[in-house]
């Protein structure tokens, strides 16, 4: 049982917490609590003025875009180790620090992708607040808002170690169309997946990767309470999508953010090794020179 001595380090119990778990540890020495969201285009929100009106006392504003590679043409690539180094340490997270990451979507739409970006990096003590900042409001817990009272420095360095073996890129993607043992899942909108239906970035294709799967994110989460579908519902969920855990699998959606709730529920159902194409559709439907399929997954 985790100590409820002040000093003691903060122990998550899993990629995912809950409001009343985080309310419980709020206050604890080595706790970083990142706001991590993030909005499609178009979608009118912004994020950081957001956070400004609203937020989880003490968190810190994790811009999911200024912490990506700046020189990369496509949205939201993985930094580079320095530059996320820097983020890190901007947000208070060190080599010793336990993170809790939300967003205030209603569907974790983001938050997995900072969780992601952590785990690539090699640090481990980082959670996802399943149910995000609508969680937290119903369940009565304070809020603020404001400038943030000061600069957070990160107590120690954060040391970032690559981990090459959860990501991909397009030309992994296209091996694994024909592969053995590997599948690649999908979580965009099925009207998007199936080329039905447009893709929110301007001069994309529409359609899939062939042979992909498609499970919609918003299909993770349980629309009577906002949280994340159970494990037996999720196992059905991927089941239902023809997806055999056993398999190698890589997650990929519009740019890389939404395909990381599906790393995230599956580290949750115990396989913390999915990888994610970096490029998503945001690559792949933007060059002529890679196969893509219209119409549901095939049988």
């Amino acid at each position: 049982m985790e100590s409820s001595s002040p000093n003691r380090k903060v122990v998550l119990p899993g990629p995912a917490v809950s409001a009343e778990w985080l309310a419980a540890r709020l206050d604890r020495p080595g706790l970083v609590v990142l706001d991590g969201s993030w909005y499609l285009p178009g979608s009118g929100r912004d994020p950081e003025r957001e956070f400004t009106e609203r937020r989880i006392p003490g968190a810190r504003f994790f811009d999911i875009d200024r912490c990506s590679d700046p020189d990369a043409a496509l949205p939201h690539t993985v930094a580079p180790p320095d530059h996320f180094r820097r983020c890190a340490e901007e947000a208070g997270v060190s080599a010793g620090s336990a993170a809790v990451v939300y967003d205030a979507s209603g569907v974790n739409l983001s938050a997995a992708r900072v969780w992601w970006n952590f785990r690539y990096f090699g640090h481990e003590d980082i959670a996802v607040l399943d149910g995000g900042l609508p969680q937290w409001v119903a369940a009565g817990n304070p809020t603020e808002s404001g400038a943030p009272v000061r600069t957070l420095e990160a107590p120690a360095p954060f040391v970032p170690r690559p981990r090459p073996h959860l990501i991909r890129d397009f030309r992994d993607v296209l091996r694994a169309i024909h592969a053995e043992g590997v599948q690649i899942v999908d979580m965009r909108p099925r009207g998007r997946f199936a080329g039905t239906e447009p893709e929110p970035r301007e001069g994309l294709r529409g359609g899939h990767v062939p042979g992909s799967r498609n499970v919609p994110y918003v299909d993770l989460v349980d629309s009577a309470t906002g949280l994340a579908i159970d494990l037996e519902a999720f196992r059905r969920l991927v089941a239902e999508a023809g997806i055999d855990p056993a398999n190698e699998l890589v997650g990929t959606c519009g740019s890389g953010t939404s395909a990381c709730a599906f790393a995230w529920l599956m580290a949750r159902a115990g396989k913390g090794d999915v990888a994610i194409y970096d490029g998503s559709w945001s690559e792949w439907g933007g060059r002529d020179d890679l196969p893509i399929e219209t119409g549901p997954p095939d049988d």
